[in-house]
């Protein structure tokens, strides 16, 4: 269950960042052009982003890289050691600011309130690309999908 759960984390990564690419030129375009594909991409997004967080959250109770982890070596320890930071503390912290901004930037899209909108979904895109594991990330690679 658990590698599967770990596949299905990797999969939405890319679910959501190309659903955010697409919520930031949309509400770039909805400037000047409203219409209800807005509404629609900003839902999925939110829906999107709120199933992965709650997928990573079990992850991070259950699988060794989070509460484990502090609980065996101690907050003081985890600090010190990078990877270990990322894991339990600097990869969750991240995606939970960007998920409140996604959150934020959907009640913003409901008022039609675009400017403000396509300015969250940026900051929340460049947070969850610093946080990801990306595979040229020397000891918190991830591979780019699934299985490879």
């Amino acid at each position: 269950m658990e590698t599967g759960l770990l596949h299905l984390h990797n999969i939405l990564r890319w679910v959501i960042l190309i659903l955010l690419l697409a919520a930031i030129i949309k509400s770039f375009s909805a400037r000047s052009k409203p219409d209800g594909s807005m509404k629609k991409i900003s839902l999925f997004l939110l829906i999107a982003a709120h199933t992965q967080f709650l997928i990573g959250i079990y992850q991070w109770f259950t699988s060794s890289f989070g509460y484990k982890l502090i609980e065996a070596n101690g907050f003081a320890e985890v600090m010190k050691n990078s990877t270990q930071r990322f894991w339990a503390i600097e990869h969750i912290t991240g995606m939970f600011v960007a998920i409140v901004l996604i959150t934020i930037a959907r009640g913003k899209v409901k008022k039609q309130a675009f400017s403000a909108a396509s300015g969250l979904y940026i900051v929340a895109l460049l947070l969850i690309l610093s946080v990801i594991p990306w595979p040229f990330r020397e000891g918190i690679a991830r591979p780019w999908f699934p299985g490879m």
